[in-house]
């Protein structure tokens, strides 16, 4: 058992935040009066026992509507090693982002307050951190040696995500969303104003911008159990996180130069394969989520109209940049087209599905893969003819331009 004098530092009448400690771990949470206290005693109970390192346990509430602010207050009152902050909005990244800018601990780390990662992960976490050996750490359910008890839904959707992040936007990590991360606090402090998003895609920014910046970044297998009762709206968190992705995917560093040309670049094409993929393994999580709410044949037409939504802006952008026309309205038209024509495919698609085996997933999800995979060799072909073709315009002489 931990010596308990080690938390003699932390007294009834001083700002637990400004007494030194090692690791501030910081649990944000939005409307968990019911759970909260227990949850932070077993917390705050391991810690002492079994953690070899000061911490401070900071709650953040999010802008609740019950009771937690009012729970998490008498905890920081009546427990030693244990802060409480109350912000006025909600979004998980605006809690690390206020909790980690302001933290004066060497290594800042969060969790989800349903304690779903196992505790005993903490100490391989943060080691490297508070050793210098690493900038960045996070747990993995993706990882060798994890073990993972979610239903096949969760599964399917983390899995898809994180090969989503791999083939665009290169990410050498295994699982973004893990709701266990620690930074050192001077790489935070690089990071933090780097991050544009204040919701659930901070975790993966926060990554990809370590990753591009060159930080040593740590992965520890984690036990994870799913939280039947979790919070998080699975189609609002699957919409902003395509809109996160395709964000850091087209935007260009400041300065970055680019050359102007009659042909389509190899830039160009890595840049279509990848929203792609992007628009593909979006529409399917998107038909997924909403299948059980409005049918095969609707969340199809939902789906299909966001990945196309999605492929429009995405590619206006590039028609913007291959000849220094802007040929937007011809865009547009191709867009409606493509709308319509995959919209047919998958729904042929669907057609045969329901034929072969009634209201199974499986075969549905096959049959508008391949659809949508024939109705993209149509799309680019239309797009490399309309979109990206050599501008007309005599003695038009490549240009460099700053993006």
């Amino acid at each position: 058992m931990r010596d308990m004098t080690a938390l003699a530092p932390f007294e009834a009448d001083v700002d637990p935040r400004r007494v030194p400690v090692d690791v501030e771990i910081v649990v944000p949470v939005y409307n968990e009066a019911a759970q909260l206290e227990e949850r932070i005693t077993a917390l705050r109970t391991f810690l002492d026992e079994s953690f070899p390192f000061r911490a401070l346990v900071t709650i953040v509430d999010n802008a609740s509507t019950d009771d937690t602010y009012r729970v998490a207050s008498r905890l920081a009152a009546g427990v030693p090693g244990v802060a409480a902050m109350h912000l006025p909005r909600k979004g998980r990244g605006y809690a690390l982002r206020s909790a980690w800018s302001t933290s004066e601990a060497p290594v800042v780390a969060y969790m989800d307050v349903d304690l779903s990662t196992s505790l005993s992960a903490l100490l391989p976490l943060v080691a490297p951190l508070l050793s210098g050996h690493r900038d960045v750490a996070i747990g993995s359910r993706l990882a060798n040696g994890a073990h993972v008890v979610r239903g096949p839904k969760r599964e399917l959707i983390s899995r898809a995500y994180n090969l989503l992040l791999k083939l665009t936007l290169r990410g050498r990590f295994s699982d973004a969303q893990c709701g266990f991360k620690a930074l050192r606090r001077d790489a935070a402090e690089t990071l933090l104003p780097l991050v544009e998003d204040n919701e659930w895609f901070f975790d993966t920014e926060l990554l990809v911008t370590a990753e591009r910046l060159g930080l040593r970044i740590g992965e520890v297998p984690v036990d994870w159990v799913d939280d039947p009762d979790s919070r998080v709206d699975i189609v609002s968190t699957a919409t902003d996180d395509l809109r996160g992705v395709w964000r850091m995917l087209v935007r260009r560093p400041k300065g970055l130069r680019r050359i102007r040309s009659n042909e389509v670049t190899s830039d160009q094409l890595l840049r279509f394969a990848g929203v792609g993929v992007v628009s593909t393994l979006g529409y399917l999580f998107l038909f997924v989520a909403w299948r059980p709410l409005i049918g095969a044949f609707g969340a199809n037409a939902v789906a299909m109209a966001i990945a196309t939504l999605f492929n429009t802006a995405v590619h206006r952008e590039l028609s913007s940049t291959t000849d220094g026309q802007s040929r937007r309205g011809r865009l547009l038209a191709v867009a409606g087209g493509a709308y319509a024509l995959s919209l047919a495919f998958t729904t042929l698609g669907l057609v045969v599905a329901q034929w072969v085996a009634p209201g199974a997933l499986v075969p549905e999800l096959v049959a508008i893969t391949v659809a949508n995979v024939v109705a993209a060799v149509f799309r680019f072909a239309v797009l490399r003819a309309w979109i990206f073709r050599p501008s007309a315009r005599p003695g038009a002489d490549p240009m460099e331009v700053s993006r």
